[in-house]
């Protein structure tokens, strides 16, 4: 540019550059600044604008309506909009999780769900309104826990290994209940029966609660009840613990193994908490969505109500990884139900 010139001019090519190749150069310039500020800019920056929506598939009260209004009031201080928890119950939690896969793109519906919807349903009904691996987009799976297989105090068995030989013994007559058909607590009680051989027999019921109360009492022969609600009876003498379903120790019950350190090769029963958008959501918002979820979950007293007090285990991971728990535990239950032959309907 001369020294008397205009930028303006120097943009329109004037000045000792050959006409036309200094337009080209303003233009390359402009558009390399214009890239260079977007890599640089924060994720959305109008985002988030309004509340915010996060959709709980189950009733009031549950682990992952726990989760989710621990989780929500941590996010609300960190995004400055209100995340209001919405429970639609049903389906054995497809509508909530369908609501979602259908809802906009735009950040302002969220779901928080369990494995139940996104890993086991696809297989144990003949279909689902949704695609959990193309419908929904991960943000990140917050928890993970696991379930401990009990028996009554009083109870004639005193191991794993004896309730194998009782169930092998008298085919049908060793019960265990669950929460339902397709929970964690039946699939673990499943495994057992494909990994052994033994004929168990299965009680749903509506909830851990009823089931629990139930081999209490002795009316059930054991249960793979989930470690936060068992532990108290365990440690008051009403129960025994003789393993746990998944890869490693509990943290609140240290002493009791894994079922695969007692021989059982392989079993691994675990069920995750997550949050997941719909398909197609702006990358930078799952991103800036994953940074303000991970930070609350990592916080003292969420820690301490989740982990400590809920018997989770807080993983906070990337969307990538929860994409590929998705896609694990997918095949992993689809092997299991179709070995056992499980069906809802």
């Amino acid at each position: 540019m001369h020294k008397n010139e205009s930028p303006a001019r120097a943009l329109r090519g004037g000045g000792p550059t050959p006409r036309g190749g200094g337009r080209m150069a303003a233009l390359l310039a402009l558009a390399a600044a214009t890239i260079s500020m977007a890599a640089g800019a924060p994720a959305r920056a109008d985002y988030p604008e309004r509340p915010i929506r996060v959709i709980v598939p189950y009733v009031a009260g549950g682990a992952a309506d726990i989760t989710a209004r621990v989780v929500a009031q941590k996010m609300t201080m960190d995004l400055g909009v209100a995340l209001v928890v919405e429970n639609k119950p049903g389906a054995n939690g497809m509508i909530g999780t369908d609501m979602v896969a259908k809802a906009a793109p735009d950040g302002y519906t969220l779901l928080l769900d369990a494995s139940g919807p996104l890993v086991v349903n696809p297989t144990l009904y003949k279909s689902t309104p949704y695609d959990p691996l193309k419908d929904l987009a991960p943000i990140t799976q917050l928890t993970s826990y696991q379930y401990v297989l009990v028996v009554p105090q009083k109870s004639p068995i005193h191991s794993v290994d004896d309730l194998v030989r009782e169930a092998r013994a008298h085919p049908g007559q060793v019960t265990y209940g669950s929460a339902g058909i397709g929970s964690g607590g039946h699939l673990a009680g499943e495994l057992l029966g494909v990994m052994t051989g033994a004929k168990l027999t299965h009680a749903p019921y509506k909830g851990n609660a009823q089931a629990l109360t139930d081999v209490l009492s002795g009316q059930l022969t054991f249960t793979f009840d989930t470690v936060v609600t068992s532990v108290p009876h365990i440690r008051a003498g009403r129960l025994r613990g003789y393993a746990v379903s998944g890869p490693k120790r509990a943290g609140v019950l240290p002493d009791l193994p894994t079922m695969e350190e007692l021989g059982y090769k392989d079993f691994n029963v675990t069920q995750f908490q997550g949050l997941l958008a719909p398909a197609g959501t702006d990358p930078r918002i799952i991103a800036r969505l994953h940074d303000a979820a991970v930070k609350a979950v990592r916080q003292p007293d969420v820690v301490r109500k989740l982990e400590t007090e809920g018997g989770n285990d807080i993983v906070a991971g990337t969307p990538e990884a929860f994409a590929q728990t998705l896609r694990d535990d997918l095949a992993r239950f689809r092997t299991l139900i179709r070995r056992a032959g499980v069906t809802a309907e």
